[in-house]
């Protein structure tokens, strides 16, 4: 090679040297000088997290301070979905691992058409987080599973090296310290409702985030569920908190105590659950409530559930075994199961008739055990007239009105609703108008979600519904708590207590006090009457002595109490009901089986305590629900049970 070739070669070396120099040293200063903010900004976002910290929820007590729920600490596991593996097998790997230690399945393996409950899967729970319009960011911490057991938690831990992502935190958990004593009251938390999810958003919530379901957990969200704090935090490349910048504390929520009593309430389960044993009911109900407050002071619906089941997440299958129970633990009964009456609706028409002027105390009817009523169209053939008959077959004689609440006459209010013959009766118009005033057909308004409104039907109703008119037979059915009419054991309740009190119907209350952090009263319990019922005070009052009679030396004898003076109505309602081969299922006589109820109030003088107790197939309220109350009653007025004889 010649010297000239040399020295081009040489400077053509030189130059591009320079040119390298010079494009390594523009590069450089692009990227620290003219795109340092911006690169600074993406590491800043692959380092730095701001994320916001749960506030623990406030604790639920009862009227005299007993904890009834509280927070205990529990482990989370959650996934940051920018924080996976990019490679598809390798971030299969790493759920395919977090599944295994959780007992969760990763995605489900063939679509399932049957429209069965689906168990959650890891990749549906960040499928459904970060999709839609309410998707969260893919550096945000996503809930895989909460109460997650001890050793599982400490294992992911230990090897948090090999699954990039996944993060186990410590997070406050609800603990229902009596579980199904008190499940239908207090409720569960769980995560927000896709349908409801838009509206918790508007008011600030994120999408993973655990709300109150049902029961008080839900109706006093706004007070429980605190204000959430943030921290500013320096995360790893396995998105793993290494340095906390800068925080905002939580503030817990404040806290709610309730009217309840727990130890009357576990005086009314354990009263209850016997009284369904001897009676061989498979659903029970008792409520008590102050009927000079609407306070409520035991609400028990069997059978219960565990609430603490949904802490954390309830499994697959304990969901599916509480939603096949053919007696639905899940719906509390005393809202939300509607059943005719019987003859504990007997009140109204008793008041309403006084009030209107059909009766008046001196009006006597005589119950011979039946009651012909003549067809409309045949009335001078007596073998068209319809039979309707008094549970007891005897007949009771004459009696007035406080004798045909005492002895629970049903021919006297056949003709008290419907008329007979000259007399002319309420009829259906205005005894539903006054079963309205009642607070029947219509919720209670209760701060427990899902309550039932009942029945009050009516001629359009039936007309609309069955394609048929009303017939005076159909008032006299309504007359005595049969037929169409349905009601809640809380609205039988509410009921009683409006006479109890001299004619306030009250709103039922759960909610006594509501107390924040440092101690301080924020909200209290006032009485909110619904209504005034417009029925004079000597009317309500004559209602009144029949239900005390009913217990001196009536149908609810068994209800009598030593030292106490108890007023109280039975009810004994038929109901229809089919056996596995689908017929109707009656007994030797022909009768359907029957539903027993009992409410009740006391002292009679001046009531501080009213009740109701529902049996499910029960039989008859006078011997099956009546002791029950008695029961109860003894307990709250602190008297000794009664030995039994030898």
């Amino acid at each position: 090679m010649s010297e000239r070739e040399q020295r081009v070669r040489f400077l053509l070396f030189r130059l591009a040297t320079v040119v390298a120099f010079v494009i390594i040293v523009l590069r450089l200063w692009d990227l620290q000088i003219l795109s340092a903010d911006q690169y600074r900004r993406s590491a800043d976002r692959n380092r730095f997290r701001l994320v916001p910290v749960d506030a623990p929820r406030g604790i639920i007590y009862d009227r005299y301070g007993r904890m009834l729920v509280r927070n205990v600490p529990s482990f989370t596991v959650s996934i940051v979905p920018a924080g996976l593996p990019e490679d598809a097998q390798e971030r299969r790997a790493v759920l395919e691992r977090v599944g295994e230690l959780l007992g969760m399945p990763v995605g489900q393996e063939s679509g399932d058409t049957t429209g069965a409950i689906q168990e959650p899967t890891i990749e549906g729970i960040l499928k459904a987080r970060t999709s839609g319009p309410y998707a969260m960011s893919p550096y945000s911490a996503i809930r895989i599973a909460s109460h997650v057991d001890r050793q599982a938690a400490f294992i992911i831990e230990e090897e948090h090296l090999e699954l990039p992502g996944v993060l186990v935190e410590a997070e406050p958990l609800r603990h229902y310290l009596d579980g199904p004593l008190t499940a239908h009251i207090l409720g569960y938390v769980g995560p927000i409702p896709g349908e409801q999810l838009q509206s918790y958003m508007e008011r600030g919530y994120q999408p993973d985030d655990l709300v109150g379901l049902v029961g008080i957990e839900r109706s006093q969200e706004r007070w429980l569920a605190g204000t959430k704090g943030s921290k500013h935090i320096e995360v790893d490349a396995f998105e793993r908190e290494v340095a906390v910048i800068a925080s905002v504390p939580p503030i817990q929520g404040h806290s709610v105590v309730l009217t309840i009593d727990l130890e009357l309430q576990r005086a009314v389960e354990q009263a209850l659950r016997q009284g369904m044993r001897e009676a061989g009911s498979a659903v029970g109900v008792a409520v008590v409530m102050d009927p000079r407050t609407g306070e409520v002071l035991a609400m028990v619906s069997l059978p219960s559930y565990d609430n603490n089941l949904f802490s954390g997440g309830i499994s697959y299958a304990d969901y599916a075994a509480l939603s096949a129970d053919p007696h639905h633990p899940l719906v509390n009964h005393a809202i939300s199961g509607q059943y005719p009456p019987g003859s504990t609706f007997k009140i109204v028409p008793a008041a309403a008739a006084l009030q209107e002027g059909v009766i008046d105390r001196a009006t006597t009817f005589t119950c011979k055990g039946t009651l012909w009523l003549p067809n409309k169209h045949f009335p001078d053939d007596p073998t068209k007239a319809q039979p309707f008959y008094c549970w007891h077959k005897g007949g009771h004689g004459a009696l007035d009105v406080v004798g045909a609440i005492r002895q629970s006459c049903d021919i006297f209010f056949y003709q008290v609703g419907g008329g007979w013959g000259e007399f002319k009766g309420l009829g259906i118009e205005r005894l539903a108008d006054y079963a309205q005033r009642f607070g029947f057909g219509e919720p209670t308004g209760i701060e427990l979600s899902g309550e039932a409104a009942g029945l009050l039907p009516s001629d359009r109703w039936k007309r609309q519904n069955y394609a048929e008119p009303w017939y005076t037979g159909d008032t006299y059915n309504a007359s005595i708590g049969q037929g169409f009419i349905l009601a809640t054991p809380l609205q039988v309740l509410n009921a009683t207590v409006a006479v109890a009190n001299g004619g306030t119907l009250y709103r039922p209350q759960l909610v006594y006090q509501v107390i924040d952090a440092e101690g301080r009263v924020v909200d209290a319990l006032t009485p909110e009457p619904i209504r005034q019922l417009d029925i004079d005070a000597e009317y309500l009052a004559l209602v009144r002595q029949g239900m005390r009679e009913a217990v001196t030396y009536g149908t609810a004898w068994l209800a009598r109490l030593p030292g106490i003076t108890v007023a109280g109505k039975t009810g004994t309602a038929e109901y229809p009901a089919v056996d596995e081969e689908g017929k109707l299922i009656v007994d030797e006589q022909g009768h359907l089986p029957t539903h027993a109820w009992f409410t009740a109030f006391a002292p009679y003088e001046d009531p501080e305590v009213a009740l109701v107790v529902f049996l499910e197939g029960g039989g008859e309220g006078s011997q099956r629900a009546a002791p029950v109350a008695a029961d109860i009653l003894r307990h709250y007025f602190g008297l000794p049970k009664p030995q039994p004889q030898s």
